[in-house]
């Protein structure tokens, strides 16, 4: 197979320069819009960032771990990268989108490709209403927070607040409660991916909650309300082997 035309993209730590560098001089990098793929090098942050910038081209994004944990990072090796990019296995994950109503009356809209998540921005428990497509199923939630997850964000921030590893392909949302009060140790639910979820802020006054999408954050927030977005597709490539339904099985046993 021919090479790939390959456009290049890094985070600004030194790790990560010095590999662009690297795989720049031996492999050549073009502009992302004429790339037939795009490489980039960091942490799973700006593999997050990557994926935002880049929703418009519909151009795959092939990650190097150059970062921390880089659980949607491949293994950095600057050898026979034409060929392992011919050989990957792509993924397609469609984000949450999100849109909160702060007290003030503005509208913010976001996606985010792991969760949308809600939290206490004072030092009293947050109190939120919670509505599934229209119907209200939880007339009070007291908690420092709440999340919605997508399979792929689901072992992210969903995990360390104890919430399920979802199996990407699985048409499920993770609903997921931070330290709740009542109902005591709420853990949250699992709800079909079509599911329009709305969080609305009880006494907002004395108990701010500020909302946040893949890091885009909105602070006093009065509602919000999150569904997926299936018009918008991430693709993202990994070796064979080790893909995000393998990762995800993997996490479960570690």
């Amino acid at each position: 197979m021919s090479q790939p035309k390959i456009a290049f993209v890094a985070s600004p730590v030194p790790t990560a320069q010095n590999a662009l560098k690297e795989l720049s001089a031996l492999y050549g990098s073009v502009l992302q819009d004429q790339a037939d793929v795009i490489v980039a090098l960091g942490g799973d942050g700006f593999m997050l960032d990557t994926l935002h910038s880049t929703k418009g081209l519909d151009v795959p994004v092939y990650g190097m771990n150059r970062g921390t944990v880089g659980f949607l990072m491949n293994e950095f090796q600057s050898e026979e990268l034409p060929e392992r990019l011919n050989a990957a296995v792509e993924e397609v994950i469609n984000p949450l989108a999100m849109t909160a109503l702060t007290v003030d009356g503005h509208m913010h809209e976001a996606l985010a490709i792991n969760e949308v998540s809600l939290l206490r921005a004072g030092p009293q428990a947050a109190k939120l209403r919670i509505t599934v497509d229209s119907r209200l199923r939880m007339p009070e939630l007291v908690c420092d927070g709440a999340l919605l997850a997508t399979p792929a964000g689901s072992t992210a921030y969903n995990y360390s607040a104890h919430g399920p590893i979802l199996p990407i392909g699985s048409d499920v949302l993770a609903l997921t409660a931070m330290s709740a009060f009542r109902p005591r140790r709420w853990r949250g639910a699992l709800l079909p991916k079509r599911a329009v979820v709305r969080f609305d802020v009880i006494d907002p006054g004395k108990r701010p909650v500020m909302a946040d999408a893949d890091g885009k954050s909105v602070r006093n927030v009065a509602s919000v309300e999150i569904r997926s977005e299936p018009m918008v597709k991430h693709r993202i490539l990994f070796d064979p082997g080790h893909g995000l339904e393998e990762r995800l099985i993997r996490e479960q046993f570690v």
